[in-house]
């Protein structure tokens, strides 16, 4: 019996989807204060933005899993990437805690597109029994290390940006 890979491309490209994902979503913190000083928000209201998105996270998870398996699991994961940049475009123009809220349900929404739900679906699917276990762990570190890399990642764009374009960064300008 021949054995079969572990690195495979849709390991590849699965985990390069969850890193991405999840360290824009573990991001979010890195512009709580920042924005809540900017537009004179409480803490409060941007916290419930990010409640917000959790929780449409949780139920968008067996709409996109439902999605995949009507239209197929690519074109769950384009339209969960679109929906997630969908909502952080509108969400760099919201200059309300309201607006931030509810563009805050396309986020969570898009995170259940690009998560844990359809990418480990099809990357267990893709891999051999004898890799199935280890593809689906690479693929959970992969999660793991974009919320690990992506706060101080956004932190030094941050830094860069506002020193660039004179403060105009979230102000939908």
């Amino acid at each position: 019996m021949a054995k079969t890979s572990l690195v495979t491309p849709v390991l590849l490209v699965g985990c390069l989807i969850i890193l991405v994902s999840f360290a824009i979503r573990a991001s979010f913190g890195v512009f709580q204060i920042p924005i809540a000083q900017e537009f004179g928000w409480l803490r409060a209201e941007f916290s419930l933005a990010i409640a917000i998105q959790n929780l449409a996270w949780g139920i968008g998870q067996p709409i996109f899993g439902a999605i995949a398996e009507k239209i197929g699991d690519k074109k769950a994961i384009v339209i969960g990437a679109l929906v997630y940049a969908a909502g952080l475009i509108f969400s760099s123009y919201s200059s309300t805690p309201g607006a931030h809220q509810i563009n805050a349900l396309l986020i969570g929404f898009g995170i259940a597109g690009t998560g844990f739900g359809v990418i480990l679906a099809v990357v267990g699917r893709a891999s051999s029994d004898e890799n199935r276990s280890m593809s689906l762990a690479i693929v959970t570190a992969a999660g793991s290390a974009g919320q690990v890399f992506g706060p101080p990642l956004a932190f030094s764009i941050k830094g860069r940006i506002r020193r660039k374009f004179g403060g105009f960064i979230n102000k939908g300008n």
